[in-house]
């Protein structure tokens, strides 16, 4: 009897734990099968939402999504082009080409009529006229199309004595290891948006229509902080997470008309500027081997707020004479921003810098750098004596290493029914 009630009251107890699985088997598979699921709504919370709602209330209205900066719209029309002044955006493509022998002043003109008649519909929102996916067109994020002419561009037009002095190949520096597929070109296309759909698409457009004309030489990828994530006026980290453009020159002021734009000269130079653009790569892995206070060493500045070592915010003068407890200088000599560091406004440049970063190496390690465009009046005057300075002695060099270069006319803008270059070439 004993035997018989033990085992009537485990098979009931199993009899019960089966009831209590399959009750909460079917629980679930109701939950699963209903319409809600169907629906795409049991998204997180939205379960507890949808079963404890009173049926009474009415559903809450979706969130409608923020379509501002797709649709947002810098002009292409002007007295200088767009891309220089603007704001940062999010992601660039900066396109050299190589011309075809073939390819003459006649030809060109044509390229550049073209080009032009794209970037200006592009940039507004509308396709090119061959566009086959005019729905990616529709949303230009602020996208603007910036022309750039090297040295190949004059010869080839027969107009080399119209050439800036400044434009030419950039002088050796003994911490280049410049190599051939990231160097020189005839043509630059440098677009730039808050979104890679737009690039890609502009890219792609621009690229089909000079084929004819020339081949693809180098294509650079880079990208910032999304549009929204800081402040339009931050000044952003790099991914050695150092700020990046702290001493550049505001847009809208003297010292940036004098620094950045040729105020005199002929048509088809005033109103423009030139284009420096290094690839820089970084050796992250050796970065991350110092502690942050020789990392700070090496920059000058903090990390953190970027201000120099002897200042408590970003914009603070450098004092390079003030020294510590042990008579040693705060900021080092051999730091990046006593090597960088101008005073003179007509002798600042523009940099608008983007980072890369590769597909790494089968070990992990990163393909990261930055793409270092930097705008001036005149690169001999300019460029030329701040990085002289820091191939000399920057410290920062042990982490960097330019691998790029090449050096671009910026020409002025045009009124609309005009083309870029018009007043070079016409």
């Amino acid at each position: 009897m004993t035997d018989q009630r033990e085992t009537g009251t485990t098979d009931q107890r199993e009899t019960a734990t089966t009831d209590q699985r399959e009750t909460r088997r079917l629980s679930r598979r109701h939950l699963l099968t209903s319409g809600t699921v169907a629906g795409g709504a049991v998204l997180g919370g939205a379960i507890g939402a949808t079963l404890t709602r009173d049926p009474g209330q009415p559903a809450p209205t979706p969130v409608a999504a923020d379509t501002t900066i797709g649709t947002a719209i810098e002009p292409f029309h002007g007295p200088r082009q767009a891309g220089i002044a603007t704001p940062p955006q999010a992601h660039a493509s900066f396109v050299a080409f190589t011309l075809h022998q073939a390819t003459d002043r006649a030809a060109l003109v044509r390229l550049m009529r073209l080009l032009t008649d794209d970037a200006a519909r592009l940039t507004q929102g509308q396709p090119a006229l061959a566009d086959t996916e005019r729905e990616l067109a529709l949303l230009p994020a602020r996208l603007t199309v910036t022309f750039g002419f090297g040295p190949g561009f004059y010869r080839a037009a027969g107009l080399d004595d119209r050439r800036p002095a400044s434009v030419a190949d950039l002088p050796p520096f003994s911490i280049d290891r410049l190599q051939p597929r990231w160097s020189g070109g005839d043509l630059l296309i440098q677009i730039c948006a808050d979104d890679a759909v737009t690039v890609a698409h502009a890219q792609r457009m621009l690229v089909k229509d000079a084929r004819p004309f020339g081949t693809v030489r180098w294509t650079q990828l880079g990208f910032r902080r999304s549009r929204g994530v800081q402040g339009e006026t931050a000044t952003q980290h790099n991914l050695l997470g150092q700020l990046d453009g702290t001493t550049n020159p505001k847009p809208g002021t003297t010292a940036f008309e004098q620094a950045v734009w040729v105020p005199d000269g002929p048509a088809w130079q005033r109103d423009g500027t030139t284009l420096v653009i290094r690839r820089i790569t970084t050796e992250l892995e050796t970065w991350d081997l110092l502690g942050r206070t020789d990392k700070e060493q090496a920059l000058g500045r903090r990390l953190d707020t970027g201000a120099p070592l002897t200042g408590q915010a970003e914009h603070d003068p450098p004092d390079f004479t003030a020294t510590d407890e042990h008579g040693f200088t705060v900021i080092p000599d051999f730091s990046h921003v006593a090597r960088a560091h101008v005073t003179n406004d007509r002798l600042r440049i523009l940099r608008r810098t983007y980072n890369y970063d590769g597909v790494p190496d089968a070990d992990g390690r990163p393909d990261s750098g930055l793409i270092f465009a930097s705008y001036q009046a005149d690169v001999d005057r300019q460029f030329l004596p701040i990085q002289r300075r820091l191939a000399e002695r920057d410290l920062l060099n042990e982490w960097t290493t330019p691998i790029g270069s090449a050096v671009f006319a910026i020409p002025p803008g045009c009124a609309p029914g005009g083309w870029v270059g018009e007043q070079l070439l016409a």
